[in-house]
C-alpha cells in the first residue's frame, strides 16, 4: 500500500486571484492500492463518498484513462485534516492525491509538470493544484493546457494564522457574486500588488505585506458571504497582523505575521473572537510546506 500525503493551500494571497498559491502544514493523508473493488473508508469522522463519486477515487480513474488502462477498483483509506468547502484547497488536495498515487501505481508513467497540467486541468485553475504539488510559494498562469509555474520559498520571518469559520462557502457560490468585467484601474491596481506579494513573501520585506494584500477583484463582492470578515480582519491588525485576506474563496481568513510573535497573537487572537461574540471560529498558526504532496510506500 502507498501513502499520499497532500498540504493545504491558500489561494489568492488578496490580490493574486486565480494566480497566486501557498502550501500550508497542513496536510491530509491517503492510503490506496489497488483492488478488485471499490473500498473506501475514513479514519476520522469526515463524511466522505465511499463510493465512485469519491473525488481522490474519480481522479485516480481518470489518470488511469490517461494512461490507457482500466481502474478495476481502490482500496482507499483517507485521513481528513483539512476542512471542506473553507477556502484551504481540500477538493484540489484530493484531486492531487488521486492523481499522484494513481501514477506511483502506475509505475510512475507521468513526470511532475505532466501531473501539474493534468490536476490544472481538472481543477480548472491552477492557484490551488500546483501549490500542493509543487510546494512553497507559486506564481502559474495556464497558457493552452500547459501550465507555467514558478515555485519559491517563503522568508522565515513569516507565519500564517488561519482563522476557520464553523461554516461553508462553496466555490462556486463564492465565484456567482463576481462581475464579468472589471476596470483597467482596478485591473492594474491588483497586478501591481500581486508582484509585490511575490517579491515580499520571497525576500521577507514585511513592510509591504499590507499594501499587497491589497485587492479589487473578488474580496469586496465576497466580503458579504462571510458573516464576521469585518470583525476579524479588524482584530487582527489590532494584533499586529502584516497583511490580512481572504484565503481562497473563503470563509477562511489568514493573517500573515511575524514569526516570533506567533505564540501571543495565537493566545490572543483565540480570547479577541470570544470577546467579540464570534463564536466557533478556529484558530491555528501554521509555517509554509515548501516540499509539496509526497508519496512512499508503506
Amino acid at each position: 500500500m502507498i501513502r499520499v500525503q497532500v498540504p493545504a493551500t491558500s489561494a489568492n494571497l488578496g490580490s493574486g486571484f486565480d494566480s497566486l498559491g501557498i502550501a500550508l502544514s497542513m496536510h491530509n493523508r491517503v492510503w490506496m492500492e489497488e483492488s478488485d473493488v471499490v473500498d473506501i473508508s475514513s479514519r476520522d469522522s469526515t463524511v466522505i463518498p465511499t463510493d465512485e463519486h469519491n473525488l481522490i477515487y474519480w481522479a485516480a480513474k481518470r489518470l488511469y484513462e490517461q494512461c490507457g488502462r482500466k481502474l478495476p477498483g481502490l482500496r482507499l483509506v483517507q485521513e481528513n485534516n483539512i476542512p471542506m468547502a473553507r477556502g484551504l484547497g481540500s477538493s484540489s488536495s484530493c484531486i492531487v492525491a488521486g492523481i499522484l498515487g494513481a501514477n506511483r501505481l502506475l509505475g510512475t508513467p507521468f513526470s511532475q509538470k505532466d501531473l501539474v497540467n493534468f490536476a490544472a486541468k481538472i481543477e480548472g485553475h491552477p492557484d490551488n493544484t500546483t501549490p500542493a504539488i509543487e510546494g512553497g510559494l507559486v506564481a502559474s498562469a495556464i497558457e493552452g493546457e500547459r501550465v507555467y509555474s514558478v515555485s519559491v520559498p517563503v522568508s522565515d520571518k513569516i507565519r500564517f494564522a488561519v482563522f476557520i469559520p464553523p461554516f461553508e462557502l462553496k466555490t462556486e457560490k463564492a465565484r456567482a457574486v463576481l462581475p464579468a468585467q472589471y476596470s483597467r484601474s482596478d485591473a492594474v491596481y491588483n497586478l501591481s500588488r500581486s508582484a509585490l506579494m511575490t517579491a515580499s513573501l520571497f525576500s521577507g520585506s514585511l513592510e509591504n505585506l499590507r499594501v499587497a494584500v491589497g485587492d479589487r477583484i473578488h474580496q469586496p463582492y465576497r466580503s458579504g458571504l462571510i458573516e464576521g470578515l469585518d470583525s476579524v480582519f479588524r482584530m487582527s491588525y489590532e494584533l499586529g497582523s502584516l497583511g490580512t485576506y481572504v484565503s481562497g474563496a473563503g470563509p477562511t481568513i489568514i493573517a500573515m505575521i511575524h514569526a516570533g510573535d506567533a505564540d501571543s497573537f495565537l493566545h490572543y487572537a483565540s480570547s479577541h473572537l470570544e470577546e467579540r461574540g464570534i463564536s466557533g471560529w478556529q484558530v491555528l498558526v501554521l509555517d509554509t510546506d515548501a516540499n509539496g504532496a509526497s508519496v512512499s510506500i508503506e
